[in-house]
């Protein structure tokens, strides 16, 4: 129909008020709900001010000493602000669209560097203690990435990863690192400089607070993230009890397709195990890689076409 808006179309303006009610909400937790189930409220509802109102019902004397939480959670919206970061809710309409559409989405991302709209990307993953040739494939994927204008996700970590960004930014791409830490943490501490590189030249993204440091749990939290964020995750080589391993699974929970090389099938049982899922993929080339690639990216530009002629229509 003339004049239809997209989901994302209804929320571009969230007004201060509503952020610092959503950092409240988090931050408080009323009825001791986790955070994946206040990101449901507030999406349903529409309004993080209207859950606040409902699940914190009003006290006519404030306990003595004590914060505001609105009050305390707009002081913290100014000083993340003033460090330089953007912060999107899941009501914001530059939310990442594709995130937005997986149970994990964050309620919060925090950003440095360039956001885009509907980003083409795909994400780039494997074992911290990669070999040579998990390397140069992962380099040579990212590379290859960047030459049919994809923008490269990672997660900033030792290995491949690593691998992934650093090949993306030397061909004059576009690389996504989605971190497991808050955003002003570097974390391994050797990757300060490609921090910094990724956050001027890509983007940094962040689901914790920005001073939040790294933990076991936080990197698979962000395993999902990189998930909802691309078209599709590449598992270069990995190990039995990898993030990497997690992943490729969230991503078939997804509906995401997975791309394992021969080196990931070959090493690990959950590897062969996940061949059979609808969305798997083998390959033993890197021809083989960018040719379901290119079949994923052709695939989505024309669901695209086809939605958009349909909303328009």
């Amino acid at each position: 129909m003339p004049g239809s808006r997209s989901y994302s179309d209804t929320m571009k303006m969230v007004s201060s008020e509503e952020r610092a009610a959503l950092v409240a909400l988090l931050q408080v937790r009323p009825q001791g709900l986790r955070w994946g189930e206040i990101t449901a409220e507030v999406v349903e509802t529409g309004s993080a001010i209207a859950v606040w109102h409902r699940l914190v019902p009003p006290t006519l004397v404030d306990a003595p000493g004590e914060v505001d939480p609105l009050e305390a959670a707009a002081h913290d919206l100014e000083e993340w602000v003033g460090q330089g970061h953007t912060m999107l809710t899941v009501l914001d309409g530059r939310y990442p669209e594709r995130l937005r559409e997986v149970h994990q989405a964050p309620p919060v991302l925090f950003a440095r560097g360039s956001l885009l709209d509907g980003d083409l990307a795909v994400s780039v993953v494997g074992s911290r203690a990669a070999s040579k040739r998990g390397l140069e494939i992962a380099a040579s994927v990212a590379d290859n990435l960047v030459r049919e204008k994809v923008t490269v996700v990672a997660g900033l970590a030792a290995g491949i990863d690593t691998a992934a960004h650093r090949a993306a930014l030397d061909a004059g791409g576009r690389t996504v690192a989605i971190v497991g830490t808050g955003i002003n943490k570097v974390y391994p501490a050797a990757n300060r400089d490609l921090h910094q590189e990724i956050s001027s030249r890509g983007l940094l993204l962040s689901q914790f607070w920005p001073d939040a440091p790294p933990q076991k749990h936080t990197f698979l939290m962000r395993n999902a993230t990189m998930s909802g964020y691309g078209m599709a995750t590449v598992v270069v080589e990995a190990g039995e009890h990898s993030g990497a391993r997690a992943q490729a699974r969230m991503a078939v929970e997804h509906g995401r397709p997975v791309i394992l090389t021969d080196l990931v099938v070959g090493a690990n049982h959950w590897a062969r195990a996940l061949v059979s899922r609808p969305g798997v993929h083998v390959a033993s080339s890197l021809d083989e890689v960018l040719t379901i690639i290119s079949n994923i990216v052709s695939s989505k530009s024309a669901i695209d076409a086809a939605l958009q002629r349909l909303i328009y229509a």
